[in-house]
């Protein structure tokens, strides 16, 4: 199937896409990874504004949505910019508050949520979240149910330096003794599927841009046969990744948007070894910005569910399309 955008839908893309190219988004990554989270805030702001958070917040909650093929568009550019900070944990918590049996939670956060204001981070039965330490709205999953929790422990490191995980307090306002997590999951699946679509399209971008300029034996790396036929690879599994994560989008099933997870991080992670290897030694070094992506390409394939969780649900769930 082609599943194309439309107009609108084509100018939110390339707005964001500007804004991010001038913010210069590597060294907001790295003041990030160190704890300054001044330039964050303020990136954060700037897309708030443009209406990124309010397409998963719904309209009597004083958001634009739930829209998940504009938030797919969205996440995408937020992937290839490489933009930090808990973006797929707040649209899962717009999600999940969402859907509470008791509305009151609901219209007391997600305003704030949608505006920007706000930024909200979920511990998904696991004890860590994160950006624990500078998200306002701290939702913590237990056996006992969805808890508000009041504050956060020690920040510890991650395999991305920009995803700083903190242990979530215990306690705190109970706001359902079951909370229906089903959206919630579909939601942080979707929009990690399209920011590993993004990274991969950026690290490809950067990849092709770097072998043009690389020179061995007289001639640039990227006439070399064995190199094309690499870059060939990783672009053919991320356009594959496109049409699954934007059907995924439209049907919103467990199994389609697993699909688009699973395919899109593989891609991006394919695409992240290939740009390592024909970057060389380079690429290896956290001063230069490629790391930045390729740590993250690794990071989001496990988050939010492994290959083989992603694949399992594909196996066992219903598909539309």
């Amino acid at each position: 199937m082609r599943f194309l955008l439309d107009a609108e839908q084509r100018a939110f893309a390339d707005s964001l896409h500007m804004m991010l190219t001038a913010a210069d988004t590597p060294s907001v990554v790295r003041d990030w990874s160190r704890g300054e989270h001044a330039s964050g805030r303020a990136l954060w702001s700037r897309i708030a504004e443009a209406g990124v958070f309010a397409l998963a917040v719904p309209e009597a909650h004083e958001g634009l949505g739930p829209r998940p093929v504009e938030l797919a568009v969205a996440f995408l550019e937020l992937g290839r910019h490489a933009v930090p900070g808990p973006l797929v944990e707040t649209v899962s918590a717009a999600a999940l508050l969402a859907d509470l049996p008791d509305p009151g939670p609901a219209k007391r956060l997600l305003p704030a949520l949608a505006t920007g204001e706000a930024m909200a981070t979920l511990a998904w039965t696991a004890p860590y979240a994160l950006d624990g330490d500078v998200a306002t709205t701290r939702l913590a999953l237990t056996p006992q149910g969805l808890h508000l929790s009041p504050g956060h422990g020690p920040v510890r490191p991650s395999l991305d330096p920009a995803r700083r995980l903190s242990p979530l307090q215990a306690g705190g306002e109970l706001l359902s003794p079951d909370p229906p997590t089903a959206r919630a999951l579909t939601y942080a699946r979707l929009t990690t599927a399209a920011q590993a679509l993004g990274i991969g399209l950026a690290l490809l971008d950067k990849t092709v841009a770097y072998v043009k300029q690389r020179t061995q034996f007289g001639a640039s790396i990227g006439s070399f046969q064995a190199v094309k036929h690499r870059l060939a690879d990783a672009k053919i599994a991320l356009e594959f990744a496109r049409p699954l994560l934007f059907g995924a989008a439209l049907t919103l099933t467990p199994a389609d948007v697993a699909a688009a997870k699973v395919t899109a991080c593989e891609a991006a992670y394919t695409t992240a070894r290939t740009a390592l290897q024909l970057h060389g030694a380079i690429g290896y070094t956290a001063e230069y910005d490629l790391s930045l992506w390729l740590t993250k390409a690794r990071a989001l394939r496990a988050a939010w569910g492994s290959p083989d969780a992603c694949r399992a649900e594909v196996l066992s769930g219903d598909r539309r399309w």
